[in-house]
């Protein structure tokens, strides 16, 4: 009997794998790389959603870390991180003692204000971008200040006006004084995105400005009457008053920065 024997050709052709275009051939699956979120992470999630759902109320004690970890099944170490989280983001605080634990806080402007702070410091922001930021949103503070002002927000614009008024001499109480009164006027504003944002850009500014050739008299006797006639457009309850006497003043502040080697006097004009 004889054997038919394919030629070479054929015989490579045969003993070839199916490719994709072949029937009954299995496409090539290919996985994109996968982020598995750590243990505490997840736990720190689901216990900030609760948080800002209301779920958990202002001041309400979150269970003990034992209970913590027999509840979820999760590592000690696991819970105590989670937690670390949520205080790092401002939304526990962590007592010490036999009346200890974590309990819930809401994030308030001091919270944004760190994370502002973080990015300007981070980043190394530029102070040109720091008073542009500050001629786009003190204009609006100044204009919903008088709005919305309380009694007891015109008392802390008051003090602050004095405490600057007063700062003759020490550079840095009049910077502080400065840096006390923009952030009453936000304050005022009644805005907490509009207060955190101002209290990173004050504490920046202050610490870019403390220099005591830039900071003289003229500059300081300025910023009094600025400040002053503002608060008094604040006080009649004028918005657009004290918003167009806050753009004169940051605008005034900004090109005086700007040109501080050749700089011999800041006008700020009055209405």
């Amino acid at each position: 009997m004889y054997k038919v024997r394919p030629k070479n050709g054929a015989a490579a052709r045969m003993s070839r794998p199916a490719t994709s275009d072949g029937a009954g051939t299995r496409p090539r699956v290919q996985l994109a790389p996968m982020h598995v979120p750590k243990a505490s992470d997840i736990l720190a999630d689901e216990l900030r959603e609760r948080i800002l759902r209301s779920e958990f109320p202002e001041g309400t004690a979150l269970p003990p870390e034992r209970e913590l970890v027999t509840q979820t099944r999760m590592s000690r170490t696991t819970v105590r991180e989670a937690l670390r989280i949520l205080e790092v983001q401002g939304l526990v605080r962590i007592k010490t003692g036999r009346s200890g634990g974590a309990f819930v806080q809401r994030p308030g402007g001091e919270s944004v204000a760190s994370s502002v702070n973080l990015l300007i410091r981070g980043r190394q922001v530029r102070m040109a971008a720091l008073l542009e930021t500050r001629e786009a949103i003190e204009p609006a503070c100044a204009q919903l200040a008088a709005k919305y002002r309380t009694d007891d927000d015109l008392a802390r614009l008051d003090q602050a006006n004095d405490a600057i008024s007063a700062a003759t001499e020490s550079l840095a109480a009049f910077l502080q004084a400065n840096v006390d009164w923009h952030v009453a006027v936000a304050i005022a504003s009644h805005n907490e995105l509009l207060t955190g944002f101002m209290l990173a850009l004050s504490r920046a500014i202050y610490a870019s400005t403390d220099n005591q050739a830039f900071v003289d008299a003229e500059v300081r006797s300025t910023t009094v009457r600025a400040h002053q006639s503002i608060t008094r457009a604040i006080r009649a309850g004028d918005p657009e008053a004290a918003a167009r006497r806050m753009k004169r003043h940051v605008h005034a502040y900004a090109e005086a920065v700007a040109a501080v080697e050749e700089r011999t006097e800041i006008e700020v004009p009055q209405d």
